[in-house]
């Protein structure tokens, strides 16, 4: 499976000068968050392509107008083509705003989807706005990442860890792809194709 992973900034490439040929054997789109409602939904349309999004901690205008024809799957698990996805948006709470979490509010979120893990047997991909602690997250409070993701990762070791809200502009040491235990970690900024090996059927 083709998977296109984008966050923050909404790409040129694909939105100003669309060519259907460059979504040739994309299977699914996935948003990290941070993006115009409009660009999920032109996507989606225009190429008839699944996409699936998290809250980034600028989306609180989706409240007012969601991404049109696309599956929001912030505290979920949703399975495409027998692939577990599991959603938690947002970032690290900084002034009190909409999709920002405290440490402890993340792992409340995490604990309620508990059933949902158990029943699905764990997940392929963790897809979140933020980063995890310490891997290649930031120094100041907004940008930093969550332990919770750390902890997710050494429990369930899923395939796949992606995130975004730490650019490419913000530091010469961003890094698109890194690894923690068995976990392949891409910074969706922007754009990113990755090709996930599928395995097993729906769950």
């Amino acid at each position: 499976m083709k998977i296109l992973a984008i966050a923050d900034e909404e790409s040129k490439a694909l939105w100003d000068y669309f060519d259907r040929s460059k979504f040739e054997g994309i299977d699914l789109i996935i948003s990290c968050g941070d993006l115009d409602a409009e660009y999920l939904s032109f996507l989606t349309t225009l190429t008839s392509i699944p996409v699936l999004y998290v809250h980034g901690n600028h989306d609180v205008k989706y409240d007012r107008k969601p991404p049109e024809g696309c599956i929001c799957i912030d505290d979920r698990i949703y399975v495409h083509k027998g692939v577990r996805i599991m959603g938690l948006g947002g970032s690290m709470e900084y002034y009190g705003g909409k999709h920002q979490y405290t440490e402890a509010q993340m792992r409340l979120r995490v604990g309620r989807l508990w059933f949902q893990i158990m029943r699905r047997g764990g997940f392929d991909i963790l897809v979140t706005h933020a980063p995890a602690r310490g891997l290649n997250d930031g120094k100041d409070l907004p940008h930093r990442g969550f332990h919770t993701f750390l902890t997710l990762m050494e429990r369930y070791r899923p395939k796949y860890f992606l995130h975004g809200h730490v650019h490419r502009n913000y530091s010469r040491d961003f890094k698109r792809y890194d690894q923690y235990l068995d976990t392949k970690v891409i910074n969706a900024y922007e754009r990113c194709v990755f090709e996930y090996e599928e395995e097993g059927t729906e769950r």
